[in-house]
């Protein structure tokens, strides 16, 4: 995969115009659009759930970028699959001794399925699900809030995930993404960046997703 995927995430975006800013990311570049979930159990923070997918898939053609950060997250793939997820992740922590039996529920709907490792989870405790998921996702701030500072360390483990996945492995990483710190993360291996506040509270959306690729 050359072109590197640009995944803006709509929990730094105006929630009163969500069409609106949606919108704004298709005609300035974006790839794909990145959509929170937070159950406030899983992370100290509340935020969206399946309806609101729903509604954002009748509003655009961009594949939208699914990330559950929540406990149980079984109870929910059937809803977030029908509400139109292309990609649905999910945390390891949340459920680390059925993550082949979920990776077999998203993928029965025919779309993707990732897996999201929180910063202080080891890239060997998923290593012998790399051959099963399509994307795998890095936390490189402590998951639940925007606009945290990045953590180069955990944007090392690209490197380890890189050596031990298949050629078409997505790796996504989430947190302080901004043009240096996504050049740090292509040079590892990353080909894929979600980015919030640093596209969203830019003056011109365009150059800022266009300097991150």
């Amino acid at each position: 995969m050359s072109e590197i995927i640009i995944a803006p995430s709509i929990l730094s975006s105006d929630f009163a115009n969500l069409e609106s800013e949606i919108k704004k990311l298709e005609e300035n570049g974006a790839t794909w659009v990145h959509v929170d979930v937070m159950d406030g159990h899983f992370v100290p923070n509340l935020t969206i759930g399946a309806p609101v997918v729903k509604a954002l898939k009748r509003v655009t053609t961009i594949p939208l970028d699914v990330h559950l950060m929540i406990s149980n997250p079984e109870k929910y793939i059937d809803d977030f699959a029908k509400a139109g997820s292309d990609f649905i992740t999910f945390h390891y922590e949340a459920m680390p001794d059925n993550v082949a039996e979920l990776v077999e529920k998203i993928h029965s709907y025919g779309i993707k399925a990732g897996i999201s490792i929180k910063p202080k989870t080891k890239p060997d405790e998923i290593k012998q699900y790399l051959d099963i998921v399509d994307l795998v996702l890095i936390m490189t701030v402590e998951p639940g809030f925007g606009g945290q500072k990045f953590m180069s360390d955990c944007a090392d483990k690209i490197t380890e995930i890189k050596n031990n996945a298949k050629d078409n492995l997505i790796i996504e990483i989430d947190g302080g993404i901004n043009k240096e710190t996504a050049n740090y993360c292509k040079n590892l291996g990353a080909n894929a960046l979600v980015a919030g506040s640093y596209i969203f509270s830019s003056d011109n959306m365009k150059e800022a997703i266009d300097s991150l690729r």
